[in-house]
């Protein structure tokens, strides 16, 4: 039998040592090392957002950081939004974003949705709802767009 892929939901306080680690990890590996980009991954935000985590094999592959609407943008917003390399044959982006969206509605009663998104993203975004509203701009170097969702 296939295994499936088990989202949870955290504040700040809840996540174990272990799960932040893992969090860390492999934000880590992603954004900085896969991504060749040094930046201040740990910006004093994790604090006030609420963590959407997807595990597989018991291994934290998916993973993004929801804010409450004032607290990153005007907007609630989705971010740092990564899937492990070795599981992004997986398809877990998706779902991962439909679970995103939901979590925004349930804890924060938010529909309206702000993302800076990196720019070859683009359709992978717009297949949510997200319309482009900025132009390219570079963010630690890398191009990124303003993208927003408002149902």
């Amino acid at each position: 039998m296939a295994s499936t892929i088990k989202w949870k939901i955290k504040r700040f306080n809840e996540l174990s040592l272990q799960e932040l680690y893992s969090v860390l990890k492999l934000r880590s590996h992603v954004f900085v090392v896969e991504q060749n980009c040094v930046y201040q991954d740990i910006d004093g935000k994790d604090e006030k957002a609420i963590h959407l985590l997807g595990e597989y094999n018991d291994k934290i592959v998916a993973y993004a950081r929801l804010f409450n609407a004032g607290d990153y943008f005007e907007n609630a917003s989705i971010g740092r939004v990564v899937i492990h390399p070795d599981a992004r044959d997986k398809k877990f982006g998706h779902e991962m974003m439909q679970q995103a969206i939901a979590a925004i509605e349930l804890y924060f009663g938010q529909t309206k949705i702000t993302i800076s998104a990196q720019l070859y993203l683009k359709k992978f975004y717009e297949s949510h709802q997200f319309i482009q509203t900025s132009e390219m701009y570079l963010e630690d170097d890398i191009e990124h767009i303003e993208m927003k969702r408002e149902l």
